[in-house]
């Protein structure tokens, strides 16, 4: 017997059901087991490499005693262009008002590289 579209739909929804159900029961195994593992040894979030809310610095390892990674910033490129008053620009990323308002005003580039 040939099965209709609306019998196959009908399939179809039942196994999504059923794999769903399988995959909650499934995950809250797999955490349980995490959790049972993260109590035994101590781990943190941050010796599975994930980064601290509350400054990275700041909270120490359990497990190591010693201070947690810190996370890296960004560090300012050195100006490579500066005005009469101190602003000073990188040359990175879009250029400041201040240097835009110089260039409009018939000054050049090359007058504010440091």
């Amino acid at each position: 017997m040939t099965k209709t579209y609306i019998q196959i739909q009908k399939q179809i929804e039942t196994l999504q059901r059923e794999a769903d159900k399988l995959r909650r029961k499934e995950v809250d195994d797999v955490v349980a087991k995490i959790k049972e593992a993260i109590a035994v040894y101590g781990i943190t979030a941050s010796d599975l490499g994930f980064a601290s809310r509350g400054g990275a610095g700041a909270v120490a390892s359990k497990r190591r005693g010693r201070p947690a990674a810190k996370t890296r910033s960004k560090s300012a490129s050195a100006p490579k262009f500066r005005d009469e008053a101190g602003n000073t620009w990188g040359g990175r990323g879009p250029r400041p008002q201040w240097l835009r308002d110089a260039l409009a005003a018939g000054k050049s580039l090359t007058d504010f590289a440091v």
